[in-house]
């Protein structure tokens, strides 16, 4: 196969042309021209090369134009993703930044709060420590200086007092006369042998205490002679373990020798006073009667048994074990429970002493008919306001 020769447009163009414009001179001329032209050989329109019988067709300026525009907005939009990646990466980082200096700060200002909450609570303790040590001081002050301080209120309730003190008095002579009516029982009863021998062992209790204090007046008085001299501060329990001066000295010895173990004895001005006084009687009853003394207090208020409890333990070394409701030291806000409690202690055959604070009002005749009983009445020209 011969290859064929492209085809001119441009010459077929001006061929074209030029047997336009030429005209034609004669029919003759004409004919032998057109056999002339065909005998010439035919012109091969090529539209393609052997292999591909069709070119493709070329593009144009405007195709070329959108693709290159199509190129440019796939770059931009490339552009725009990673710009938009770097933005929420930036933002990411920006935030977790944010987030853990907030922690921090948040961490400090905890830090520095729980410190300071710490430094005012220590603070608060410090405080708490310095009043309840001025409160212990304030009371200790006004037990040994309350009378001086208070006289005016003092004045108010003289009257009371210098009452309280000639109802005690006459209490005292009441229960001295009641010993001696028990023989006038025994005729309107005759057979009845128990009723008529049971208020003759009560009423020669006091009678055996009499005599006991009288045999025992020499031991009693070198007991406290020992006491006032050679105070013992870590002696055993039950010994009196504090300062004892004449004063206290000679009103244990009035109450022992003058009243018999039964009566009151002007108060101290102070009840930290009386418990020692107090604390003496029950140090020498112990050393005469042993295990068999029960010691029964009586106050109106549980404040006032405190007292009575601290300072017994403070004065005789005893604890907080030794007062019970069947042993040791009892203490009592009613008379009637309290002389319900001796009277079975003195049919168990035990030796119950009673001791009376100086604040009670009233006594009930009842506490008085035992054998050993200690009333602290208040002193007039030492008024005490509790």
């Amino acid at each position: 196969m011969t290859s064929e020769q492209p085809l001119n447009l441009d010459s077929l163009s001006a061929s074209g042309g030029d047997r336009k414009d030429t005209p034609p001179t004669s029919d003759t001329s004409s004919s032998s021209e057109r056999s002339a032209s065909d005998q010439r050989a035919p012109i091969p329109l090529s539209l393609g090369s052997p292999t591909s019988p069709w070119r493709s067709p070329q593009p144009s300026s405007g195709d070329q134009g959108l693709d290159q525009r199509v190129a440019d907005l796939r770059r931009e939009e490339r552009q725009l993703k990673q710009e938009i990646e770097t933005l929420q990466a930036s933002y990411t980082r920006m935030m977790r930044d944010q987030v853990m200096e907030t922690q921090r700060t948040m961490g400090r200002v905890i830090q520095e709060s729980l410190a300071d909450l710490e430094q005012r609570k220590q603070t608060l303790q410090l405080a708490v420590e310095q009043l309840e040590r001025r409160q212990e001081r304030i009371k200790a002050e006004m037990r040994t200086t309350f009378a001086g301080v208070s006289q005016d209120l003092a004045i108010r309730v003289q009257g009371f007092k210098d009452y309280l003190v000639g109802s005690l008095q006459d209490l005292a002579t009441v229960a001295e006369q009641l010993e001696m009516p028990t023989p006038q029982a025994a005729p309107p009863l005759p057979e009845a042998v128990p009723v008529v021998d049971a208020p003759p062992s009560r009423g020669a209790a006091p009678k055996i205490i009499d005599q006991a204090f009288a045999a025992d007046a020499d031991r009693i008085r070198d007991l406290l002679d020992r006491y006032r001299t050679t105070p013992d501060y870590y002696g055993p329990p039950w010994q009196l373990r504090r300062t004892f001066e004449p004063i206290h000295a000679e009103r244990v010895s009035k109450w022992m020798f003058e009243q018999g173990g039964r009566g009151a004895l002007r108060s101290m001005g102070s009840r930290l006073q009386n418990i020692l006084i107090s604390s003496a009687v029950i140090s020498v009853l112990c050393d005469l009667h042993g295990d068999r003394l029960r010691v029964l207090v009586l106050a109106n208020s549980p404040e006032r048994l405190g007292e009575w409890r601290r300072g017994l333990q403070d004065c005789l070394g005893i604890s907080r074990g030794d007062f019970g409701a069947d042993q040791g030291v009892v203490l009592f806000e009613s008379a009637e429970s309290l002389a319900q409690r001796a009277d079975r202690f003195t049919r168990q055959g035990d030796l119950p002493l009673i001791l009376i604070d100086e604040a009670e009002e009233q006594i009930s005749l009842s506490v008085l008919e035992f054998p050993l009983w200690l009333a602290f009445a208040p002193d007039p020209n030492r008024p005490v306001y509790y």
